[in-house]
């Protein structure tokens, strides 16, 4: 009796919170006390859960239809990325998945690695980046003494375990895998493998988005030989592109160097991103415009302006100037630069 008096004090806490605030008070949060008065702690979670971010639906809503939407409209010249990525985050979803998911994405600076990973947290969870259910972890910043190696084991280790105690739909993104210490990363293998339950919890719902440069010049390379013979792009396929990717990425000393998750196959898929050509970094140069404010429609925009800041950037090879040596991330300071022109 205590117990359900102390949690109903603390519902009207919330509830008589939400009224000062102006806030409208739904008949289903009213209906919360209730819940409270007769389940205790359900009804007590119900209410936090409200107001503050938890691991169920109200926060983590997996939105599939309009991650696809999001790409298609936003994502260019990576036809090989999109539909292997929905389609993996959405049979990992479905029920009780044999695995936590990994993909790794692959490519040079600028082609979208980053980017694609933001869109995913953004419409799998409420808060997007921001929410403590997202975990991004820059190489760089956290493990940058390979002679620490020991300590980073230990740190990611816990990192991994608490996050996923606390939410088992966790989502973690290694960036710069390639700068990552060799062997740092299997330490993640056994969350990675078939387990149902390791130390009492359950990984199996957790997603893994490795994003390394490593395998770009070999996707480069690829691209530029199809280019050469004459052949659409768009006849690279993702089963070739994931055999170029392995080899590097199992070979080159960086993070995935004789890593286990590759020759265990723990990694899910290898999504390969190509070099952007010059249509494609056209089509970032409008977005940039737009969202810059410098303009409020595409059909506002200037062709001549976008060639003018296309100029700013470098392309290559040589003569030809196929494709962007860094992307589109340069794109957004070259509008300014050339936008602000006196």
């Amino acid at each position: 009796m205590k117990y359900i008096k102390k949690n109903s004090v603390i519902f009207c806490i919330y509830l008589l919170c939400a009224v000062v605030r102006g806030e409208i008070v739904s008949a289903s949060l009213a209906a919360g006390l209730s819940a409270i008065v007769a389940g205790g702690m359900a009804g007590f979670n119900f209410v936090v859960c409200r107001f503050k971010e938890c691991c169920g639906d109200r926060w983590i809503h997996e939105n599939f239809t309009g991650l696809a939407e999001e790409l298609n409209s936003k994502l260019y010249g990576q036809y090989l990325v999109v539909k292997p990525v929905v389609n993996h985050l959405k049979g990992h979803s479905k029920g009780n998945p044999s695995k936590a998911l990994a993909l790794s994405f692959h490519g040079w600076t600028g082609t979208g690695k980053n980017f694609v990973a933001r869109i995913i947290a953004e419409s799998m969870y409420k808060k997007g980046m921001s929410s403590k259910y997202v975990k991004l972890i820059s190489a760089t910043k956290e493990f940058p003494h390979e002679e620490m190696l020991p300590l980073y084991k230990d740190k990611l280790r816990e990192l991994i375990e608490s996050s996923v105690k606390q939410c088992e739909k966790t989502m973690f993104i290694f960036d710069e895998m390639d700068k990552m210490p060799p062997g740092l990363i299997d330490t993640i293998k056994p969350y990675l493998d078939y387990y149902e339950n390791l130390g009492g919890v359950d990984y199996r719902k957790a997603i893994f988005l490795f994003l390394s440069n490593t395998a770009g010049g070999d996707i480069a390379e690829e691209a530029m030989k199809y280019w050469n013979e004459g052949k659409k792009r768009e006849d690279i396929t993702l089963k070739d592109m994931e055999l170029i990717i392995q080899t590097p990425a199992l070979n080159v000393k960086s993070g995935l160097w004789h890593s286990e998750l590759i020759t265990k196959h723990m990694i899910t898929a290898y999504i390969p991103f190509l070099p952007l050509e010059r249509k494609h970094v056209k089509e970032c140069i409008r977005d940039g415009l737009i969202t810059g404010g410098y303009y409020k429609k595409r059909s506002e925009i200037p062709e001549v302006k976008v060639s003018e800041i296309l100029e700013e950037l470098t392309f290559y090879p040589e003569g030809a100037g196929i494709f962007s040596t860094t992307g589109c991330k340069r794109v957004l300071e070259k509008i300014d630069y050339v936008m602000e022109e006196v």
